[in-house]
């Protein structure tokens, strides 16, 4: 059985707005004798407003001509409530001029009841846009628990493609000895630096994801270099420095926008302000801005973290060599945002300790 079907329209809420009493009277008894239970009469319209916000009505039959707030006024303050489904709105009616009707409906009425009343046209009526009602808020309703269900499930995806993303990221640091959690506090630092220079939350969240895969070229390494405890020769230099390239290839032919930013980030996180990082050497503003952010992010994260090769670098001496390669080895534009705010940029190394 349907939610629809076990509805029972009859303990729906009702307004009869009308400033005759005699009118309410009449209307009242022939709704409770039909059934109804849930009627609000008012003779004020001035209570209108106040009483929607307590009751919520699925209905409203309203007279037009009153003295004070006339049923045009009524629809008019109504309509201005911002609510996504009001309810229909009939009118009381003892005018039969089209202009007049015309203007009843495009004030947001919905339907007319010529006074005097005819009892089975006036119950027919109300049955009929109750039931439209209540079909259509149980569609937004079921709208919105769908949106919810959606968004919960893009949550856990968009969730677990984080972490397989920081696990790849994981496996390629694991075989050179990085810092356990070196790529989390890198991401982050991306994610605050792109956040400072102006990007929007779906773009932060995009680097977020995208730049744990930065040194993901590491893979194919030989051990002999990449695990070697001592100073890489020349030779062994440039093997060294193809991981960029090998990320780049290992990360290339999907459109995705994920997997476009985590290239170029992997590509060109060693590309320097001035020209002379690699792989291509590019310079400037030729190098992606996600590569630029990251490699200040690399940077600052590899300074202050110990190595099996060296001692942390106290912040402050970090924070200076920063300083100093503005406009040679960092984006100055990056550099001025690291440097207006570094202490949100400690507090992510602090929280993410190893």
């Amino acid at each position: 059985m349907s939610a629809f079907s076990e509805i029972d329209f009859h303990q729906q809420s009702i307004f009869i707005v009308d400033d005759e009493p005699a009118n309410l009277k009449l209307l009242g008894k022939i709704l409770t004798f039909a059934g109804y239970t849930n009627l609000t009469l008012i003779s004020d319209p001035h209570q209108v407003i106040s009483a929607y916000h307590k009751h919520h009505p699925a209905l409203i039959l309203l007279d037009l001509n009153m003295p004070g707030v006339d049923g045009y006024q009524v629809m008019n303050q109504l309509g201005n409530l911002g609510d996504p489904l009001l309810p229909p709105i009939v009118i009381l009616t003892a005018q039969h001029q089209q202009d007049y009707l015309l203007r009843a409906l495009e004030a947001g009425a919905r339907d007319f009841i010529s006074k005097p009343f005819d009892r089975r046209e006036l119950l027919m009526r109300v049955h009929n846009l109750l039931s439209a009602h209540v079909a259509h808020l149980l569609l937004q309703n079921q709208k919105a628990h769908l949106e919810i269900l959606v968004e919960e499930r893009t949550k856990e995806l968009r969730e677990s493609r984080l972490e397989i993303i920081q696990r790849l990221g994981h496996a390629a640091e694991w075989r050179d000895e990085e810092t356990g959690n070196h790529i989390i506090r890198m991401s982050k630092v991306c994610a605050l630096l792109a956040s400072k220079a102006g990007w929007s939350e779906e773009q932060c969240d995009l680097i977020l994801q995208a730049s744990p895969m930065h040194d993901i070229g590491k893979i194919g390494i030989p051990d002999a270099i990449l695990l070697k405890p001592g100073k890489l020769d020349p030779q062994e230099w440039q093997t060294m420095k193809t991981h960029a390239e090998i990320g780049g290839r290992l990360l290339e032919g999907n459109s995705n926008e994920l997997f476009v930013m985590a290239r170029e980030i992997a590509l060109n996180h060693h590309e320097k302000w001035d020209g002379s990082g690699y792989p291509d050497g590019l310079r400037g503003e030729g190098i992606p801005f996600s590569g630029r952010i990251a490699a200040l992010a690399d940077v600052f994260d590899a300074l202050t973290s110990a190595r099996p090769y060296k001692k942390a670098w106290p912040v402050e001496d970090a924070v200076e060599l920063i300083r100093e390669n503005r406009g040679a080895h960092f984006d100055p534009e990056l550099v001025d945002l690291f440097l207006a705010d570094v202490a949100s940029f400690v507090r992510i190394m602090d929280v993410y300790q190893d």
